[in-house]
């Protein structure tokens, strides 16, 4: 419960996003079990089930980060900007879902169509904001140990990247590459076990955002002298190995072959 309070404290519209979201994936994994329906052959709540948890995700990081750049002059636009478009993003995802088609790549009917180029404008918007944040983390005087710093500035950008590999996803209007979307797939991800999928990359390079923050943050932490050169370095492996993710994805390889 301390963690909750003090990420209200820090960032509550963001708090308050990631909490509702949290709300709808418990709602969603309750009523899947009661549901026979299908999108793309898996159960059409998982999509929308994948999409709240990684809100979640998304929403608190973002609440604890901001909170250190909160005298800047774009952060009040930032946080309630993300507010907006992981709303915008999850309404259609799931109404979709409850319609029993896909909400991704979709352009069937003129609706699907326009659904989909809302959620696309909505993540574009939000790409923007990342890019607003990672320009106030350079330009703000923080406070921050280097090491943590450079971890928030690096995750950034290597989220941003993975967020422009998103789109390039979109542009192509499928994510599997040399095999047909709908495929064999992982438990629950559905990444394809047959041929190349581009959400791996799209997954580890979001993630970014997370993990190389709290790298930088531990390796303050337990080995300051080093720390600073050693999130760079981590940075610079991580970035190389969601690169890897793309390419091997492009020549339609899958992360697990089955």
């Amino acid at each position: 419960m301390i963690f909750f309070g003090e990420l209200f404290n820090r960032n509550a519209p963001l708090a308050w996003t990631g909490m509702a979201n949290l709300a709808l994936f418990f709602i969603l994994l309750a009523v899947m079990p009661f549901e026979t329906r299908t999108v793309m052959g898996i159960n059409l709540w998982i999509k929308p089930a994948k999409f709240a948890i990684s809100v979640v995700i998304f929403t608190w990081t973002m609440a604890w980060l901001l909170h250190d750049v909160r005298s800047d002059s774009w952060f009040g636009f930032i946080t309630w900007g993300i507010a907006a478009a992981m709303i915008a993003e999850m309404i259609p995802i799931t109404v979709q879902a409850a319609r029993g088609v896909q909400s991704h790549f979709n352009i069937t009917t003129p609706l699907d169509g326009a659904v989909f180029s809302f959620m696309g404008a909505a993540i574009f918007f939000n790409t923007l904001l990342l890019v607003m944040a990672t320009a106030v983390f350079f330009r703000t005087e923080t406070g921050l140990a280097a090491a943590y710093l450079w971890g928030i500035r690096l995750g950034l950008i290597i989220s941003i990247l993975a967020s422009i590999e998103g789109g390039y996803m979109a542009a192509r209007l499928q994510h599997s590459v040399m095999v047909a979307d709908g495929g064999a797939g992982l438990p629950f991800v559905n990444w394809s076990t047959k041929g190349g999928d581009l959400r791996v990359a799209h997954f580890v390079g979001l993630h970014a955002l997370q993990l190389l923050p709290l790298a930088g943050w531990l390796l303050y932490r337990f080995a300051p002298q080093q720390a600073t050169a050693a999130t760079l370095g981590a940075s610079l492996l991580y970035a190389a190995f969601v690169i890897l993710l793309f390419v091997r994805a492009m020549q339609g390889v899958p992360l697990v072959a089955r």
